[in-house]
């Protein structure tokens, strides 16, 4: 995207694979402008939230879980203020897993599953490297409770 200055990974990719050199120059690790990819990340991740609740005529109390991607607590409290939803309709695990990347919200939805009813409303939103962000509006098919989970 056009902001990957502030949040990047020069290498390790597979337009630049890692090779002993990025290694030793520490070029496979993601570097970021904290400040400005958090009002960036805060901005946007509200911004299309609330797009899809409008454009799904979805009013805030008629949202049942926001999912957000768990970059760090702070942009999920900001995003959540902004968009007026109830905290406690928040899924949030970062304090047990941290950021995990593209994983965040699946695993979300995994760890909350038995909490899920069918019909519940949810907004999953994220946003990611070179300033990339988006937001999906899905209905829930099935209680959550009803899954059996096998060893």
């Amino acid at each position: 995207g056009v902001g990957y200055k502030p949040l990047q990974m020069k290498a390790g990719g597979s337009k630049y694979p890692a090779t002993e050199d990025t290694l030793r120059n520490s070029e496979h690790t993601v570097y970021q402008d904290g400040k400005v990819v958090y009002k960036y990340a805060v901005s946007k991740m509200a911004e299309v939230s609330e797009s899809i609740m409008k454009r799904n005529n979805l009013e805030a109390e008629d949202i049942d879980w926001l999912v957000p991607h768990q970059a760090n607590l702070r942009i999920i409290d900001a995003t959540v203020e902004r968009t007026g939803l109830s905290r406690d309709k928040v899924m949030v695990n970062i304090e047990r897993y941290g950021n995990t990347s593209a994983g965040t919200i699946p695993l979300c939805l995994w760890e909350w599953e038995p909490k899920l009813r069918k019909g519940d409303n949810l907004i999953l939103t994220a946003f990611g490297a070179g300033f990339s962000w988006g937001s999906v509006y899905l209905k829930w098919g099935y209680d959550g409770s009803d899954v059996m989970l096998s060893d």
